[in-house]
This record gives structure tokens, sequence and C-alpha cells, in this order.
């Protein structure tokens, strides 16, 4: 099925109604976009725009990997996961795992099979969620199969979800020695819920061990390959680069549990199993038969980059387990095999047959180099911890292979204290590239989209590694791959193609979900046992990638780009470790009262949580127990520009207190934390869209048992903080944006094409005056593509897979300024051809 609606052509029904949409709408005043294609920026990295795989979601195996069979070689821990007996009533015999003579010492493990009469007996494996099949396609099976006494037949059956067979084949002739066989398999008709049987008919006793089905129709038809619709839409996004294999499991929750290369390269019988992270990190999602055997191992990854036509990029572990679990390390004089890793890699991807692991890389089939330029060194690490790892790794393989990119990382958040520790650090380092994450609602990607306007350009480049936008919370089982999702990722994206001189790469994550085995949503694709479709901000994604262009064009806009900002949301009291006490709380714009509370008659106006002890009595609010980390709110986002006074007093615990305020959508809010960090700073934090900044911090202490006058005034993005009537912090915080415009240029040199990229992200049309200032013409042939919805909520699903997608336009561009009408909540891709 092709998804792809550029390729497919437009979808008339979108088209219809966006034009309803812009005809039915009010526009928002005037936007003026000035292109200085006679300035041009920053030449634009040809692989910018890239994908990020990690196996999450069943993102390998029972995903990409196109293996049908789970647990092949029965090395889970519990070595029948995956399988069931299946022994009629008149059946006599056994189904045991055992490990003597085993076919390979990589997988020692192996299925014995004993019959004692004619009726069959043997096993069924239910695949990942069932096994996917498709009417008259062929299906291989292959086993290593060791005929041990008797001469029973090999039954191999095809089961649907309802029972009925599917297609069925018969092994005779069986040999006493390890032998691979095989037969073709071709359903007689579609089951995504299918499984497959193995049974002996008639006496005697069968070893079977490495038993696959593997649909025929693969990407590039390989054996033993690769799911083609899946690659096709990796494919289809036209990536720069791919980076591989994780993400966390590149660092394991231990150790022991980390990602080797080594390990996954070679026959296919030599790589050993191992546990997969993403099986036992979420209590919500667990995934006990989640395991990796590196059917997809680094040889299939460079392999398929090569397909792609995209920079590999692989990310190795630099002695460090994953840090929000054991946080392990290897001491720095015992890292020196992580970093031999690191040198034989490189020379299996680039080394010639002459050396050890070139030769391995042309045993497997590729006698081409495959011109590895980039290396990643740690995932999502932080700390000094991680410096001095990164110090040693850079030290040997800068003076061995000082043509290699290194990609360093600055920890799991885009403005916390780890990477307000990692970013000046690695800069006075002059790392190469340093990759930065960012998980969080729109907000933050719509606010964000100047982020790198005034980052050095000397410093360090910015791999954006990780990203995507939440509608609900991090690691929520309720986030949707929403438009809104979608759109503000797109606004951020310009950010990020203006600024192509320092965010030199940049990639979505995840990459894949299993619509039945997901352990993290959004994801870029969604996929189940048959079908895959592309989510919008797939799309988003797709629009950048193909449109990328060679030059970077500066841009001005004028006019209303934004809606006048103010400073809005409630408010909240709050402890952390420590039991305290609020009263005369006040809330004033200007001479109007927006909200008094003295608690004389209780909690009125306040959302008070059902497990957290808060008491009002006497006048006073009181949360009583020291070790409880607790918050009461009031007031909404309608609440502008006022300021906030009360009174507050410590009863017990190691810290203070904290006083919350524009507190308002998507996670996104101010807090004065007095007494913090142990009692000993007062600090300015800022949450947008679920990622924390420390603003501003200054040496202060609160006394247990004394009452303190608190006054906060909310003037635009200034916030001034009192403590009993003197002035103690004062910041510009910057205010979250919702409704902007946002617009980028590039030009694209082989078609002489001006490429502009606008987002408009108001409830209402933008009418845009253009300039392309330098141009003295424009030729014949502009074109628009737009991206557009019916609400904020739309998404793609399996039935709708392209409910959300780009579609063309008529673009009426006759001369170098001209109007173009931006619908409301799209992204619209302009291209204007030029003179030379």
């Amino acid at each position: 099925m092709n998804t792809n609606p550029l390729a497919a052509g437009a979808s008339r029904r979108s088209i219809v109604l966006l034009s309803a949409l812009m005809l039915a709408l009010p526009v928002v005043g005037q936007v003026t976009l000035t292109v200085h294609t006679d300035r041009p920026g920053a030449r634009i990295n040809p692989a910018m725009w890239g994908i990020f795989f990690e196996d999450i979601n069943l993102g390998a195996d029972g995903g990409l990997y196109a293996e049908l069979v789970k647990n092949r070689s029965f090395e889970f821990p519990e070595p029948m996961t995956g399988w069931f007996m299946i022994r009629p009533s008149h059946a006599r015999g056994e189904v045991v795992v055992r490990q003597d003579r085993p076919f390979h010492a990589a997988n020692p493990h192996f299925l014995r099979i004993r019959s004692e009469a004619t009726t069959p007996i043997g096993v069924s494996n239910e695949g990942f969620r069932g096994m996917g099949v498709r009417a008259g396609e062929g299906y291989d099976f292959t086993a290593q199969v060791r005929l041990v006494s008797g001469v029973p037949a090999v039954l191999i059956e095809l089961v649907g979800a309802d029972g009925d067979t599917l297609a069925e084949a018969r092994l005779k002739g069986l040999a006493a020695d390890w032998q691979q066989r095989s037969v073709t398999l071709r359903p007689r008709r579609t089951d995504a819920k299918a499984r497959l049987n193995v049974l002996l008919e008639g006496p005697g006793t069968v070893d079977f061990d490495m038993v696959s089905l593997f649909p025929q129709k693969t990407w590039k038809d390989r054996a033993g390959g690769l799911r083609a619709d899946m690659v096709q839409m990796l494919a289809d996004l036209k990536p720069g680069f791919m980076r591989f294999p994780g993400g966390c499991i590149v660092e394991g929750s231990e150790l022991d549990k980390r990602y080797q290369w080594k390990n996954t390269i070679g026959p296919i019988e030599e790589r050993r199993l191992l546990i997969n992270r993403w099986n036992y990190e979420f209590k919500h999602r667990p995934a006990p038969d989640y395991f990796q055997s590196f059917g997809l191992g680094f040889f299939e990854f460079f392999q398929l980059c090569e397909d792609l036509g995209a920079e590999p990029l692989p990310i190795l572990n630099c002695g460090m387990a994953c840090q929000f679990n054991s946080g392990e390390l290897v001491p720095l004089e015992q890292l020196d095999p992580y970093i031999q890793d690191a040198l034989d890699l490189i020379e299996f991807a680039n080394g010639p047959v002459s050396t050890p692991w070139g030769a391995k890389r042309v045993a497997m089939g590729h006698p081409e180099p495959f011109n590895l330029k980039m290396l990643g060194i740690g995932n999502e690490q932080w700390g000094q911890q991680y410096l001095d790892r990164y110090v040693a790794f850079a030290k040997v393989l800068k003076a061995k292979h000082p043509d290699i990119v290194l990609v360093s990382d600055a920890g799991p958040s885009p403005a916390d204290e780890r990477f307000d520790f990692l970013w000046p650090r690695l800069a006075e380092l002059k790392a190469d590239i340093v990759d930065q994450h960012c998980y969080a609602n729109p907000i933050w990607f719509f606010s964000s989209a100047h982020r790198f306007d005034k980052y050095d350009r000397q410093g360090p480049k910015v791999f954006f590694g990780e990203y995507a936008a939440q509608s609900d919370q991090i690691v929520s089982v309720h986030n949707r791959n929403n438009w809104q999702c979608a759109l503000a990722e797109a606004a951020f994206m310009t950010g990020m193609e203006r600024n192509a001189d320092v965010v030199r790469l940049a990639s979505y994550a995840p990459l894949f979900g299993h619509a039945d085995g997901w352990q993290w949503r959004p994801n870029l694709i969604w996929a189940d046992n048959l079908r895959v479709y592309g989510t919008p901000s797939y799309y988003v994604q797709q629009l950048f990638s193909r449109n990328r262009g060679d030059v970077v064009l500066p841009v001005t806009l004028a006019g209303e780009v934004t809606a006048p900002a103010v400073a809005r949301g409630g408010i909240g009291l709050a402890t952390y470790r420590t039991a305290a006490e609020f009263q005369d709380v006040r809330v004033m714009r200007g001479s109007e009262t927006l909200f008094t509370s003295d608690f004389a008659t209780g909690t009125a106006g306040w959302q008070l949580p059902a497990d957290a002890p808060w008491t009002a009595r006497d006048g006073v609010l009181r949360q009583a127990d020291q070790n409880a980390t607790s918050a009461v709110w009031a007031g909404n986002e309608h609440w502008t520009e006022y300021t906030l006074t009360l009174r507050a007093r410590k009863l017990a615990g190691s810290e203070g207190f904290i006083i919350v305020f524009r507190n308002a959508f998507q996670n996104t809010r101010v807090q004065w934390n007095l007494g913090g960090w142990g009692n000993s700073r007062h600090g300015l934090q800022a949450w947008l869209g679920v990622q924390e900044q420390l603003v501003a911090q200054t040496p202060g202490h609160i006394e247990t048992g004394r009452w303190y006058d608190v006054k906060i005034e909310l003037r635009g993005p200034r916030v001034t903080c009192y403590l009993d009537g003197k002035q103690v912090q004062s910041a510009e915080i910057p205010l979250p944006v919702q409704d902007g415009f946002y617009a980028s240029a590039v030009r694209d040199n082989a078609a002489n094409e001006v490429i502009l990229k606008m987002v408009n992200a108001a409830a209402q049309p933008r009418r845009v005056a253009v300039q392309l200032q330098g141009v003295a013409e424009v030729g014949a042939g502009a074109r628009a593509t737009v991206l557009a919805a019916e609400s904020l909520a739309a998404e793609n699903d399996f039935e709708h897979p392209t409910r959300v997608a780009p579609h063309q336009q008529e673009a009426r561009v006759r001369s170098p300024r001209f109007r173009h009408t931006v619908p409301a909540h799209a992204l619209v891709v302009l291209r204007i051809p030029v003179g030379r």
C-alpha cells in the first residue's frame, strides 16, 4: 500500500476542506516576510535531516527485522517462551529443551520432540503478537534439524487466528546430523494473527534449532532480511543519516546488558541473545518476552544506511550504564576494551580485507567499505564521569582517526542543570558535535524556535538527536501523535534550519511503534503485523528532508508574528521534604483583586491532592508531613500580569517552601524555591512544556518557625521576588508562545529554486507579504505543498493513514514581491524558481 501522498497525489477531500476553512475563517493581521537571497548564509549539511533507530516498541524483532518466529533458538530465560505444546488426546510423547550436542555453542539450547504414536505431536509458535501473513505470498520455513530415532515426517503448518490451516508442508528423509531443512509455505488467505506449527507424524525423535519463518518479499528481496513496507517508509523520508542502535539500549540498565556490536555480526547462529532494556523498564507497559536476537545487527544497519543513501551514525557504550538505572561505571583504568571496540568498529566499517575486522565485513559479503564518518560516544549521559570517559575516547580516536567526527552528548534534557554543566565544558574541549535531546509538550517547541539564534558560531555543532512533542506527559500512555504536536515540531524545525551552521544533524525519536507491542509513545511510524502508516510528524519530517536545499537564506519577519504576550497562569503552594504552612494569600492585578484566601473558612478556590495531608484551620493552610512533596493549586490561565503576596512558615524538614506562579497550560509554570538545595539557596525555576530550567540562584536559608512575607510581581517576562520587603531575585523568563508565525528559507542550487517553509500556529489564516530580496524575476512553475488538518487533535491511523498528509496547492507567484495566505494551523512549503 502506498501511503505517501506526495507520490500518490493529493486528497481531493483535503483540498476542498482546506479551501473551505480558509474562506470561512477571518485572517490574522499581515506578516511581512523578507527572504535575503542576496545574502546567502551557511551551507546546509546534506545529511541534516535523518532518522534514529532504537529497538523499542518491537522496533527490530517483531518489527523491522522480518523474522516471524519468536525465540527461534530457545535461548530465552524461559526456553519455551513464545512456544506451546500441541498434544492431541491420542498423541503420546514429550517436548523438551536440551543442551547436549547443540547446533552451535553460542546458542546452546535446542528443542527435542519425541513421538510414540501416529497422532501428530509438537509445538506452535505465536510469533510477535501473532504472525502477519498475506494470501498467496511465499514464506520460507527453515530450521536446523537432526534425526535421533525412527523415521517420522515433520509437518509444518501455518494456522490462522481462528484455527484454520492456511498452508502446510512436510519434511521427510531427515539426517542423523544437524542439517538445515527448508520449505516454502503459501497461505491461502491473509491473517494478521497466524501461528506456526511444527509437528512430528509417526513414531520417532527429532531435534530442532534456529526455527525460522521469513517472508520472501523482504526489502530488496534479501533472504532473512527486513520488512519491505517498513523500510519503504524510511526510504520515502530520504534521510540524510541514520543513528543506531540507540538510545538507552546502548547503555543497558547494567553494563552486562549493554549493546555490544561485536555480538551482532557474523552468522546468525553465532549472535548471542540479550534481554532488551524495554523488557522491564516500565511497570505500566511490561514486555517480558522482549529480547534482542540481533538478526538486525551492525552489518545490517550499515547495509540499510547504504540502501537509504544515509550516513551511518553508530553509538557506542562509553563505559557507563544508564544513569536512570544503575549508573554502573567502568573504572577509567579499565576503559581500554571499550575504546578498542570503537577502533575495531571503524576498522570493520572502513578497513581493507587485509585487516582483521575489515576481513569480517568482506566475509559477510561487503568488500567495499561502508565509509563511516561519524561515531557517537555514549548516549544521554551526564556529569563529570561522562566527561572523563569522553576525553579518554577522544584522545585515542582523534589520534588514530582524526577524520572521524565524534558525537558527544549533553544529557537527557535541553536546559536543566545537567545540560548547563556539560555544554560549556564540551565547548572548552572543542567537541565536534554535541547531541541534545528534548521530549516536551508542544508549547516548548513553539516557544523554542529561536533557541539556536544566539549560539556561538565558533562553538560545538549540534546534533538534535532525540525530540518529539508530547501531547500529555513524558512516558504517558495518553500521548497522541496528533497534528498539534507535529505542527509544533515543524515550527521548531524552521529554527534549526535557519541555524544550519550550528545544527548539523536532527532526528525525531522514537522511530517505530508496534500497535500491539509498544512501550513508548508518540512514535514517528506505527505498524502492526501487516500494515504501516506515517503520523503527522512523519510528514513534517518528510517535507523538511525532501526540501532541504543547499544553503540557508536569511529571513526577516515583521508585523503580527505573535499575539502580544502577557504573563499568565495560576498559583501554587508547595513543599519538598518539608512541613510548612501558609496564610493571607492575595492575587492583585493593579487595583483588581483576582483572588484572596485567608483560609478562615476552609480551602475554597484551591485544588488539593486527595492523598496529601493539607488542612485549613485557624486561618492557616498547613502541610504537616515533613517528608512529603506536595502542592495545592488555584487560579487559571486568565490570571495575567499580577502581584502575588502571602505569608509562609517552615515547620520542619530539610528544605524551605515553594511558591508557584504562571502555572498555565501544557505543564508550564515558574516557581520560587525558597530554602531549596538542602536549605542553602533560593532559586527561580521554570518549566516550559514539562522541561525544567534553573533560571537563577542566590544563597539563602529559611528558618524553622519563622513567618516570612513573600511578594512576587509579574510584569511581562520580568519576575521580581521579595522576601520580607527586600528584593531577593529578579529575572527575565521568556513567555510561552502559542500562536506564532515561523519561517525559514533555503536555496536549491541544482533546481535553482528558493524553498520557503512557513508555519502558522494561529487559529486563523495569515496573509503573508513576501519579498525575495535580490531576485530580479521569478520563473514559472511555483508550487506549494500544504500540510494541515481539520483540528489540532487530528491523527492518522491504520484505517485513515493519510488523514493528515501533504497535498499540492496552486501558488500564484509572478514577481519577487507577492502575497500568500497560510491556512490556520498549517505548514506550507513554497518552491519558487528564480533567475540565476
